[in-house]
């Protein structure tokens, strides 16, 4: 397929990468080059099969909102905007297209979080619970958006207001831990990315799974599937 890489960032590259690898064509676009969603209209996306974004906050939804109306299929590693999702998730229903996003595209911490889900019942037993997430220095929002993900698992299941300690520092790829604290004992549940290369194998993979899908995905509900 031909890819649309939005972000040239150190993710993204990662994705050019693996993607190029893995047989398919990628264009990238740099966000000088697509200042408000310029390079994403229906006659410049007229050859490609599909659009990856990782870019930042503050752009984002205007890539999103100018990807779906141009009729393209789309994946987005970027987070910040999820006090949106709900009018995504109408726009690509109406448009009909095919949309995949994660706060983290890493199968690693896919798992991690499955193992915070089994965690649950710890906080039920009264241990107090507490999140801690380390990035570069240069990332953006904060918290993350896997530490907001394993906060929302979390609370879902419990009455407990579960508190996140984010740190910037140095090239740290990434780093969430999950402490759960009583009295008698702690227990600690941590996924430490070694590279960025476990999100882009993600990203690529889940790029490939929904090129053929019409829907609104969250990747880790489908991860499996892949």
């Amino acid at each position: 397929m031909k890819f649309l890489l939005l972000g040239a960032g150190k993710t993204g590259c990662q994705v050019a990468e693996v993607a190029r690898v893995r047989g398919h064509e990628v264009e990238i676009r740099r966000s000088a080059d697509n200042a408000h969603a310029s390079a994403l209209t229906k006659e410049k996306l007229a050859a490609v099969d599909l659009v990856v974004d990782f870019t930042t906050p503050h752009c984002v939804l205007d890539n999103i909102h100018a990807t779906v109306a141009a009729g393209k299929n789309m994946v987005v590693g970027t987070t910040g905007w999820y006090s949106e999702l709900a009018s995504v998730r109408k726009l690509v229903e109406q448009h009909g297209t095919g949309f995949l996003y994660s706060s983290n595209f890493s199968i690693g911490v896919n798992l991690f979080l499955d193992l915070v889900r089994a965690a649950v019942p710890a906080i039920q037993q009264q241990y107090c619970a507490h999140i801690y997430e380390r990035h570069h220095a240069q990332k953006i929002d904060a918290p993350s958006g896997t530490a907001a993900t394993i906060q929302k698992i979390l609370q879902e299941n419990s009455n407990a207001e579960i508190e996140i300690t984010s740190f910037r520092e140095g090239d740290v790829v990434g780093m969430h831990e999950l402490v759960l604290d009583s009295p008698n004992d702690t227990i600690y549940l941590c996924h430490d990315a070694k590279s960025r290369r476990g999100f882009a194998e993600g990203a690529v993979r889940g790029a490939e799974w929904v090129a053929g899908r019409k829907g609104f995905f969250d990747f880790k509900d489908v991860w499996w599937e892949m």
